[in-house]
């Protein structure tokens, strides 16, 4: 058995194809069969089955998930050897919301890569209550999101507050007022966040509070299709305040204070208790708890 075999198997089980597999590989189709077979006979089981399309056996599945740590294993070598040069390299996988992706990454990864071109980033996007949990299991090494959940597994650190606010289009009937209580949305149409996400959690607790029934007439997973609704005047919203700023100074979205919504929530970095800290991971971690508030929170 040996390494490149692991991550042939790893890459069957997330193309589901000896052709895309070879492809992503460079490998030739023929080569991919051979590595797979090999690590069969070794074994003496079936670990793909190979009719279309490809997926791996039971005993393939409980194979992937030894072969996912081995390879972890490996990855950690590499970083720890890598750490022995004086210029610092690797690579960091990021996990944070869509609008944390779009708002706040782009300053950091611009300097950041600047300094380091050597260390290498990628970004996965997923709903805020996903960040945490993709912490937990490894899937990411550096979590940015809202600190809203405790966990002995990871360790926390703030970068900023966030707030949630009432937006809606210019043309909004609500448009003209600068504040309103949230009793006043009882019957106002609302496009909702999806209820995996922070804000629609705060939101609904909110509602609950005040024993509001909203009347949501959209449902979308990120608030970059919401504040796109909001534009169309297809009703309001409650977003994060990080998320609006270019709309704001645009006039594309009207801001209206809401009370009972004057709440921070802290925004920060989530990193695996007692993992490894890469010297790029470590770096990373120094510039991003570094760099003042008002370099997250502004509006450029």
């Amino acid at each position: 058995m040996n390494i490149n075999q692991l991550e042939t198997l790893l890459t069957i089980s997330k193309t589901l194809s000896f052709r895309k597999a070879g492809e992503a590989l460079n490998l030739t189709q023929p080569a991919v069969s051979a590595q797979i077979k090999s690590l069969e006979d070794e074994f003496k089981t079936i670990l793909v089955d190979r009719n279309h399309p490809v997926t791996l056996t039971d005993r393939g599945q409980v194979f992937l998930e030894h072969a996912q740590r081995i390879l972890s294993i490996v990855e950690e070598l590499k970083q720890k050897l890598s750490d022995l040069d004086q210029n610092p390299q690797g690579h960091i996988v990021l996990g944070t919301t869509t609008s944390i992706a779009m708002q706040i990454l782009p300053r950091v990864l611009s300097y950041f890569q600047n300094q380091y071109p050597l260390i290498k980033t990628t970004i996965h996007t997923m709903p805020s209550s996903q960040v945490l949990t993709s912490v937990e299991n490894g899937f990411v090494d550096i979590g940015i999101g809202y600190l809203a959940e405790r966990s002995a597994h990871v360790e926390t650190s703030v970068l900023y507050y966030d707030t949630f606010e009432l937006v809606v289009a210019p043309g909004h009937p609500l448009a003209s007022r600068n504040r309103v209580t949230v009793g006043m949305l009882r019957d106002v149409p609302m496009i909702l966040l999806s209820p995996d996400t922070l804000g629609r959690r705060f939101v609904d607790r909110i509602f609950r509070e005040h024993h509001i029934d909203p009347n949501p007439v959209m449902v979308l997973s990120s608030s970059e299709e919401v504040k796109r609704m909001v534009e169309l005047n297809l009703g309001a919203a409650i977003v994060s305040k990080l998320s609006i700023a270019s709309e704001l100074r645009r006039g594309s979205l009207k801001m209206i204070a809401v009370e009972e919504l004057e709440v921070s929530h802290p925004v920060g970095v989530i990193t695996k208790s007692g993992r490894y800290v890469s010297h790029a991971m470590k770096q990373f971690l120094n510039d991003l708890k570094g760099m003042p508030e008002d370099q997250f929170t502004g509006s450029e």
